[in-house]
């Protein structure tokens, strides 16, 4: 898809998720909801998800594709490069990159996004996996990061409208 065509997608994407994510604080239906809609409207997304920070564990969270790893091995893999370096990771090739671990053995590169929670500590992940190699640039980084800015704003405007979750 070239870029431009990705950018409007991601465009369209995002003011459909304005609407939706308004309805509920509960971060879990809205983990959910940004799941399922990257997952049905960009079919390189093998796989679409996050994983959440519990109690020092990389858990899964709400996801679309094949099963997926409940829990990720401590400090190994893409994830948690991800949760440890505050940053997003594009990876071209999987089974170039040092400890990943492999949920499913036909994911071949991955982006993840570090999404943060209402106090601006890193929370836990977005996780995307394609079936290709080299599938996520620069385009799908920007556009993923701004999406999951919307778990924290969300968040801090549900707070401060006094809505309950």
């Amino acid at each position: 898809m070239d870029k431009e065509k990705k950018i409007a997608r991601y465009q369209r994407l995002q003011t459909q998720l304005a609407g939706l994510l308004d309805k509920t604080c509960d971060p879990l239906a809205r983990m959910a909801t940004i799941a399922a809609l990257l997952f049905h409207k960009f079919d390189y997304f093998f796989w679409c998800g996050f994983y959440r920070l519990v109690q020092g564990e990389l858990v899964i969270g709400p996801y679309q594709g094949p099963l997926a790893c409940q829990v990720l091995a401590k400090g190994k893999g893409v994830c948690w490069a991800g949760v440890k370096g505050e940053k997003t990771i594009i990876v071209p090739d999987v089974r170039q990159f040092p400890d990943h671990i492999a949920c499913d053995s036909r994911s071949l590169s991955e982006i993840v996004v570090p999404y943060r929670d209402g106090s601006g500590n890193v929370a836990g992940v977005l996780d995307v996996d394609s079936d290709c190699l080299a599938q996520f640039d620069g385009t799908d980084a920007r556009q993923l990061e701004m999406i999951v800015a919307w778990l924290r704003v969300n968040t801090i405007a549900g707070e401060i409208k006094g809505k309950k979750s």
